[in-house]
Formats: structure tokens, sequence, C-alpha cells
């Protein structure tokens, strides 16, 4: 099995393959972009299965389906490694959050 996988808006892996298919489930095609502008992804197992969004000491993250507790612990420990590269180590105080991700212009 694939690890999870938190990936940054216009990926490589979403963007060089005319047939996204071998990641992009149908069902979700779409999902990922907003207009033009691409959303932060996650993969689990290999396919999308969400977007995420940080701002500040806070990391939103909101999956297109139900995850199973294994998931949703290794989504956690993902975002928490992304905090801390986000950060430059160690965050003094930090959340994770499951919710609505909304695509704010930079």
């Amino acid at each position: 099995p694939a690890p999870l996988r938190l990936l940054p808006e216009f990926d490589n892996l979403l963007l060089s393959h005319a047939d996204r298919s071998r990641v992009v489930p149908p069902e979700l095609k779409g999902r990922s972009w907003q207009g033009n502008q691409a959303y932060p992804t996650f993969l689990v197992d290999g396919f999308l299965a969400g977007v995420w969004r940080p701002e500040g000491d806070t990391l939103t993250v909101e999956p297109f389906g139900t995850l199973g507790k294994r998931q949703r612990e290794e989504l956690l420990r993902e975002a928490e490694r992304m905090l801390t590269v986000l950060h430059g180590g160690s965050p003094s105080s930090y959340d994770i959050r499951f919710g609505t991700v909304v695509n704010r212009p930079s």
C-alpha cells in the first residue's frame, strides 16, 4: 500500500498525466480545482482522497469520503509533519482541523 501523502497545489503527479484516472477516481474529477486555482491535495493508498489548506499554525483537511481509523491517524501524523516543515521545526502550538477547505486567493 502507498503511504498517505499531502501534496502541494499544482503538484506534478496531478498535472503531468493526460490520463489522471490512475490517481483520481472518476467521481472525484474536478474536486481538486476551483476555476484555474488548484488546491493542495492528499492521497490515501495512492488515490486522491481530499484537500488541505495551511493557515498560520492551523492545517485544515477536507476528506472527500469517510476515512478509516488507521487512515485518519496517518493523516494526522502527516499533517503534523507538514506543520513542522512549514514552521521550520516543531511549532509550539498548532491545530489540525477536519472541515471544509475554502480556497482564498493569495
